[in-house]
């Protein structure tokens, strides 16, 4: 569960929307709905078909409004995997009252311990756990959101569980104070971050009478200690706040599900009608939270990683009404656009940033924001006012130009064509779309309404420029440079910051400043895409890629779409390198050639992204990998300039220094990451052949000279494999032309050769010794919690222990966080998983907590042996539940072309190649018994197996003085299980001197006769 943010780092760009050229509604006979009518009259106030969704989408939609006001969108997709359903309800954190902050996110906790009906309250996790389900919650100022998703035969069951939160929720009294402690630990969790962090500063600093000023999240001071202060009962709060505002007519919820749209109708009308209608009016806020007094004003805060960042914030209205134009929307594309003559353009070309994002985002009815955020240099930082003026004069263009219908009307072909060829959403992230959606918009445009425009009203676009001025503004700035100049502390994160008046001589100059040439509109986009042909599909199309193209240079696998028929493709190139990860600034280098490869190019392909024709480069520990995704129609040229571009780079000696110094903080900011991320980090530099830690990289990157980095990038680009996937669009012909032209200018532009057999080789695994322990110990230096991993390594990766593997982390997940997490309420974050890495596997348990790491390591180790108690007595058919909802979860097929690519690819780098692993896998599970789980359990996992290789990672808090390498088995309380007998471990204190102690897995065997290339 968690509470919606906003985060000032990534603030997301509202992107361009359209009208689509072709309107597609989904329709049910009117004999069907007169049916519905003529049953369920008394509990049935409206039916929508008229559904707009687009043309791609095979889905049927429904709208129905109950009698008791709620509003449902039924989804019937005869080939879903999964069922899922969203309930939205139209209450968050803006309405909890002022002497209970968190109130509503509190009632988000404890709305789903048990019912009338089903009073345990585990029945939910466990129904859901035993079907291939999953189920969250999130709760923001206006919304408090609950999902799931379950495999497809149980929809009907889960609903009816699901419903009786919502008509007879228990809110038992004995969870109260375990629940307060849960969204304590949540809190907790993210006190140290700097995206929960500024989010707090920008309400704190605004009105403290306005509702957005409240501290949302809520912690044990403000739902426990303090209303024990106050004689506060704050279960007896929490059910005035449900009784009040948990009406019908405040819920929309959306269910998808493989029922025709009759049933998946009658089973909503059955289970969710009997909730209270209790007319609720749907708050509005009229009143910006920021008035005069807190206009015109610059927020300095000090962040605790080394970040620089300035936001402007402008009041604006709430816009919502005027979906069918979006204004915010036409100002966010021409102020965030990232192309030539752009606000971004000028501000990197004088080296004063890194990145740009605008667009309104943050408001709630009644008001909105429209944000310009920018990520600063060490320049930066020293022109912030010189920053803020070209910010006013790219305004300025704009309201001298004013609105382009041209401008408006390519947006609204490019989100139109968008909107056509929609990907196919996973069934959860539908129905929470939905039920959302139709909070604020007709239940007819739910689907559309967020992209599709249909009327240019330049005079709304008009409307916010007039308030982007300086006079309606706020600024923020971040930087370390702040510490010691602050004089207030945020009470809930302990943030330092200070707030002072702009002076007027600045807001005059920015209201008067002169016009920049520079700047102009972006040019018509060339990369908008006009062929939609799809093409044929051969009668005899292999299901999985096939090798087309093996030379010593290269290795092409291509698979034509057989499934999404999309005008799209994927294509994934990998340039491997042996000499990538030679040393720390051989890794550096790859980094930063990678790194200003996309600075240099971002303005040619910001034009081919909005366009929906993206590419991703990123450097790994064997190079590069590049993909290119979208439509295919210009992928070629787009492809083909990438190349160019990269056979014959030249630095840019300016954004050199400026993208070093960046990556140097990035290093560096590291330590501020949560706990948990590090002991998976420390685990896998552990495991790994080779891995250099970050401490390695950040000691030897200041010795890096531009001139090192030019020499070595056509060092990189000479001698390369290629290994090449093409998935989607295209033919067999298209690709081999495709793989020829990277050939080509490798070849002529970067004189590129092939490698020798013994160069092209993948990183082996560390073989821990069997019936051994180890642990790892570090300090975390800024962050008061600890946490642990607890890994026991398996072996290589083979079919039989794949399936007994993933059927015990199935059988383990619920349990462990039932225990770990519901019950002893360790901490937050709380879970097991299955961990694969360079062809072996292993179980992982993590916790991260206020607890030390020996004390959390000791109840991991508990709960290991509880496990061998719940598989004795485990009933056979929970047992085949088990079963078939891995086997469900395996088999599930990719919702979009995307994800399927990336399924082959990743089986294609770990040279596996086991492209039908599912089935396979699945087929396998299917004859495995309980028996057979048992011996795999005793054989690698319990305390004293004979094959049991684990490795503990401890990562301290800052405040533990010292902690055990080992857990004292009498140190826990009685009423809790005992922590079993263990062996005294092997401390790792030299993670170098450990790893040359191991031995080697041997390298995965690939599953085809395909060899890593033909050199």
């Amino acid at each position: 569960m968690k509470i919606l943010s906003l985060s000032l780092n990534k603030i997301s760009i509202t992107r361009v929307k359209a009208l689509a050229k072709r309107m597609v509604f989904s329709t049910a006979p009117a004999s069907d709905t007169a049916l519905l009518h003529q049953k369920w009259n008394s509990k049935l106030a409206s039916i929508h078909d008229n559904i707009i969704k687009s043309e791609s989408d095979k889905r049927s939609y429904r709208g129905i409004k109950l009698a008791n006001g709620m509003k449902i969108m039924v989804v019937s997709d005869p080939k879903t995997d999964k069922s899922a359903a969203s309930m939205d309800v139209n209450i968050g954190s803006l309405i909890d009252p002022i002497d209970l902050p968190g109130l509503a996110h509190f009632c988000e906790h404890m709305l789903f311990l048990g019912t009338e009906k089903y009073p345990d309250e585990a029945e939910y996790s466990k129904f859901l756990q035993e079907h291939a389900g999953s189920s969250n919650a999130f709760t923001s100022g206006e919304h408090t959101n609950y999902y799931f998703d379950i495999g497809h035969e149980h929809l009907k069951g889960i609903l009816d569980r699901f419903s009786k939160f919502f008509i007879c929720p228990l809110f038992d009294a004995s969870c109260t104070d375990r629940e307060v402690n849960a969204v304590h630990s949540e809190h907790e969790k993210n006190v140290m971050s700097d995206a929960w962090r500024l989010q707090r500063i920008v309400k704190a600093t605004s009105d403290p009478t306005h509702p957005y000023a409240k501290f949302s999240t809520g912690n044990k001071f403000t739902l426990d200690t303090n209303p024990k202060n106050n004689n506060l009962c704050v279960r007896d709060e929490l059910l005035k706040f449900h009784g009040k505002y948990y009406s019908a007519n405040m819920m929309s919820m959306a269910v998808i599900g493989r029922e025709t749209l009759d049933e998946l109708s009658e089973m909503v009308l059955e289970l969710f009608s009997d909730i209270l209608n209790k007319d609720v009016k749907v708050p509005v806020y009229e009143k910006s939270p920021y008035t005069a007094e807190q206009l015109q004003t610059c927020v300095n805060v000090v962040p605790v990683k080394d970040l620089r960042n300035l936001m402007l914030l402008f009041p604006i209205p709430d816009f919502t009404e005027h979906y069918k134009s979006n204004p915010e929307s036409y100002l966010g594309h021409l102020i965030g656009h990232e192309g030539p003559g752009s606000l971004l353009s000028e501000l990197k070309q004088q080296g004063w940033v890194n990145a740009l994002m605008a667009g309104s985002h943050g408001g709630a009815r009644g008001f909105d924001f429209f944000l310009i955020q920018v990520d600063l240099t060490e320049d930066g930082m020293e022109h912030v006012d010189a920053i803020v003026t070209c910010m006013f004069q790219y305004i300025a263009m704009l309201r001298d130009v004013g609105p382009q219908e041209w401008v408006f009307n390519e947006t609204k072909e490019i989100s139109a064509m968008a909107f056509r060829f929609k990907d196919k959403q996973r069934p959860t992230s539908c129905v929470m779309k939905l039920s959302e959606s139709m909070q604020y918009f007709p239940m007819e445009d739910a689907m559309s309404a967020d992209a599709l425009l249909s009327e240019y009203k330049p005079e709304l676009i008009n409307q916010i420029m007039e308030r982007l001025v300086p006079e309606n503004m706020r600024m923020t700035v971040v930087s370390k440079t702040f510490e010691g100049k602050t004089d207030q502390t945020e009470q809930w994160y302990g943030t330092n910051y200070k707030v002072t008046r702009i002076s007027n001589e600045n807001l005059q100059k920015w209201k008067n400043c002169e016009k920049n040439e520079k700047f102009h509109l972006p040019d018509r986009n060339e990369f908008i895409p006009t062929n939609f042909d799809i093409l044929p599909l051969p009668s005899q199309s292999p299901k999985v890629p096939q090798i087309i193209k093996h030379t010593a240079l290269s290795r092409l696998w291509f698979k034509q779409d057989d499934q999404f028929f999309l005008p799209k493709s994927n294509i994934m190139l990998e340039l491997f390198s042996p000499i990538s990860y030679i040393s720390p600034q051989y890794c550096n280098m790859v980094y930063m050639f990678t790194e200003l490869f996309k600075d240099a190019l971002n303005e040619y392909a910001y034009a081919a992204e909005i366009a929906g024709l993206k590419y991703k480069l990123e450097n790994s520990v064997y190079g590069l990998q590049l993909h290119v995704t979208g439509y295919n129609d210009k992928q070629l040229v787009l492809l083909t300039k990438i190349l160019h571009k990269m056979s014959t780079f030249e630095i840019d000696s300016k954004r050199f220094e400026i993208i070093k110094e960046a990556y140097a903080r990035a290093l560096k900011n590291f330590r501020a990451d949560q706990p948990y991320k590090h002991t998976g980090y420390y685990l896998r530099a552990i495991k790994c052949e080779k891995s250099w830690l970050k401490e390695e990289l950040s000691d030897i990157l200041p010795q890096l000279t531009i001139e090192m980095l030019q020499e070595f990038i056509p060092q990189f680009m000479k001698r390369l494999h290629l290994e090449m996937l093409v998935h989607g669009n295209i033919s067999k012909e298209g690709a081999l032309s495709l793989c020829s032209a990277v050939e080509e200018i490798l070849r002529v532009e970067a004189s590129t050769v092939a490698l020798q057999e013994l160069e092209f080789s993948r990183f082996r695994e560390l073989q821990l010794p069997e019936a051994s322990c180890h642990v790892f110990q570090h300090k975390h230096d800024i962050r008061d919690i600890s946490a642990v991993e607890v890994y026991f390594q398996l072996g290589l990766q083979n079919t039989a222990d794949n399936a007994m593997l993933m059927l015990l982390g199935q059988i383990m997940s619920e349990p462990c966080f039932n225990m770990l997490r519901t019950k002893e309420q360790l901490g937050y974050i709380v879970y097991s998983t299955v961990s694969r890495s360079n062809g072996v596997h292993g179980l992982k348990v993590v916790v991260q907590s206020e607890r030390t790491p020996e004390y959390l390591e000791g109840r991991v180790e508990a709960f290991i042996e509880l496990t061998e108690k719940l598989l004795e007595e485990m009933e056979s058919a929970e047992f085949t539940r088990h079963v078939a909802a891995l086997v469900s979860h395996i088999l599930e097929k990719p919702k979009k072309l995307s994800t399927e690519s990336l399924k082959h690819w990743i089986e294609i780098i770990s040279e596996q190649h086991h492209f039908n692993r599912p089935e396979v896998e699945a087929n396998h599970l299917r004859t495995v018994t309980k028996q057979d789980l048992q011996d795999f359990y005793r054989r690698h996992i319990r305390v004293g197996a004979p094959q049991r290789s684990k490795l503990c990672v401890h990562l301290l808090g800052n405040k533990v003085e010292k902690c055990s390498v080992k857990p004292d088995e009498n140190a826990y309380d009685k009423d809790l299980l005992p922590c079993p007998s263990l062996p005294q471990p092997t401390v790792v204190t030299d993670i170098e001197k450990f790893k040359n102690s191991l031995q080697l897995f041997p390298r995965v065997q690939s599953y085809l006769d395909a060899k890593p290339a033909k050199l």
